[in-house]
C-alpha cells in the first residue's frame, strides 16, 4: 500500500524542475528515467556574477529559483505523475547539490511509489541511507565526505589526483570531459587521459549529442 511516512522528520523542497527523459550519463546512460532537479547548491550561488569566486566556476546547469513542496508525500506525487507508466520506475535526484534537501523521509516515499532511487552529488554533504544508486563527482578544492558508491564521474580536466580517487570505494570510475568554450580540447586530453590509465573510463553527455534534456 502507497503511504506517506510522517513518523520520519518532514519539511519542505525547492525543486528548480521535474522532467522525463533518457539519462544521458555514466553507467546508466539512455536509461528512462524522471530527472528531480533541486534548486540550490553549496559550491555556487547558480548566478553569473558570482562565478568567478565559486568553488565549482564550470557548472553548466540552472538551478536558481523553482517550486516549493512542503512535504515528501507531495513531492513524491510530482515524481510519479512524471513517469509514463507502472513498471521501471527510476528517478535520478541531482541539482545543483540534492544533498542539501534529499533526506530519509523522500527516499521512502519514493521507494514506496516504486522508484529505484539515484541522485548525482558532489560529495561534500552525507547523504541519507536507502538511496539505491550514488553517482559523486568531485570538485578540485572541496573536501569530499561522500567516498562510496556506485560510480565516480570527474569532470576533466581539473586539479584533483586520479591516483587517489581511484582508491576510492567506487566499483565504476568516469572521465568527463569538461563543457564550455575549451570543450573540443577538454575532450582530446580526457580521452588521452583515459588511454594512458585504463582505470578510468569516457563519460561523454550523449544526452547534448541527441538534443535531449
Amino acid at each position: 500500500m502507497i503511504q506517506s511516512f510522517m513518523h520520519v522528520r518532514q519539511r519542505d523542497y525547492s525543486v528548480k524542475e521535474i522532467f522525463y527523459t533518457l539519462q544521458g550519463e555514466g553507467a546508466n546512460a539512455g536509461r528512462a528515467a524522471v530527472f528531480l532537479r533541486f534548486a540550490g547548491c553549496n559550491l555556487w550561488s547558480g548566478r553569473e556574477p558570482d562565478r568567478s569566486t565559486a568553488a565549482c566556476r564550470f557548472c553548466d546547469t540552472d538551478f536558481v529559483g523553482g517550486t516549493r513542496y512542503p512535504d515528501a508525500a507531495r513531492l513524491g506525487l510530482a515524481v510519479r505523475s512524471a513517469w509514463p507508466g507502472t513498471t521501471g520506475r527510476f528517478v535520478v535526484v541531482t541539482g545543483g547539490e540534492p544533498a542539501l534537501q534529499l533526506d530519509r523521509a523522500l527516499v521512502l516515499e519514493l521507494h514506496a511509489l516504486r522508484f529505484e532511487v539515484a541522485v548525482e552529488t558532489n560529495g561534500t554533504r552525507p547523504l541519507p541511507a536507502g538511496i539505491d544508486w550514488v553517482t559523486v563527482s568531485p570538485k578540485a578544492g572541496t573536501e569530499i565526505v561522500t567516498r562510496t558508491g556506485d560510480e565516480l564521474k570527474v569532470v576533466w580536466p581539473q586539479a584533483l589526483d586520479l591516483d587517489e580517487l581511484a582508491g576510492w570505494g567506487f566499483p565504476r570510475r568516469y572521465l568527463q570531459p569538461m563543457d564550455g568554450p575549451d570543450k573540443d580540447l577538454n575532450t582530446r586530453v580526457t580521452v588521452e587521459m583515459c588511454l594512458r590509465d585504463p582505470r578510468w573510463r569516457l563519460s561523454t553527455q550523449t544526452h547534448k549529442a541527441v538534443g535531449i534534456r
